[in-house]
């Protein structure tokens, strides 16, 4: 699907944000918000829920997440990473893989990420917060055709835009006829189509981004391979920052 445009001629108003500190919190309010760490938080998350995880809950911080997993008990299991790696202590790291039937199913994943996590609690005041990924790309889309006010806001990584988190907006974007798109929406569209145009594969082009290259670094080169999957999951995410729980929508 490509282009929607609503029955009464009216067009999505569509933001992007290629990093939470260049958007107020206060801007997202009433607003439907995407979050998008492809390499990898929203990724792994979109696994871990479409491998029958009850829900996910995000933390900012390790101490909070080791505190949340021991008041949920045996029903919880620890993911996440710092610089890339698996935590110390933790049953799980940040590769989407990890994330089974047998190692989540039928369980509460407490999460927390260098970046993804950050983003996360940046959009406390949306109405909504999905989470968004190349994996999830077309179930995305097939929810926002229905709102009115959507802002994709990238991770990055370490304060800095991320090339793939850029993509992944403009893909979503391309999706879309608006004229109502700031210049970051308009940038990420761009690249996304440049790219698309190419026909180089997705995972080469990730490979190739900073995140991609930090990931082979670390050995997690397996990584940008199921990130690239486009629409492999139906699953989309959905913060419940009342409830502090990320669950299917």
């Amino acid at each position: 699907m490509r282009g929607v445009c609503y029955d009464d001629g009216t067009m999505m108003d569509l933001r992007v944000h290629l990093l939470p500190d260049l958007v107020d919190p206060a801007e997202l309010a009433g607003r439907t918000v995407v979050v998008i760490d492809v390499l990898r938080a929203t990724t792994t998350i979109c696994h871990a829920l479409a491998a029958g995880a009850t829900a996910v809950v995000p933390c900012l911080e390790i101490d909070e997440a080791r505190t949340k997993a021991a008041e949920i008990g045996i029903g919880a299991v620890l993911g996440g990473e710092r610089r890339g790696v698996r935590i110390e202590g933790f049953d799980l790291g940040n590769s989407p893989t990890e994330y089974t039937t047998a190692s989540v199913g039928g369980r509460t994943v407490v999460f927390t990420t260098t970046n993804g996590t950050k983003a996360m609690l940046r959009a406390v005041e949306a109405r909504q917060i999905l989470l968004g990924a190349f994996v999830n790309l077309s179930a995305l889309v097939d929810v926002l055709k229905n709102d009115d006010y959507v802002d994709l806001l990238c991770a990055g990584t370490f304060g800095r835009v991320t090339a793939e988190d850029a993509l992944l907006a403009g893909a979503v974007v391309d999706r879309f006829f608006s004229t109502a798109l700031n210049d970051q929406a308009r940038l990420a569209r761009d690249a996304w189509r440049t790219t698309a145009a190419s026909g180089t594969p997705l995972a080469s082009v990730l490979r190739e981004c900073q995140g991609g290259r930090n990931l082979i670094a670390e050995g997690f080169d397996a990584d940008i391979d199921t990130a690239a999957r486009i629409d492999s999951l139906p699953v989309v995410p959905r913060y419940d920052v009342a409830a502090g729980r990320i669950a299917v929508r």
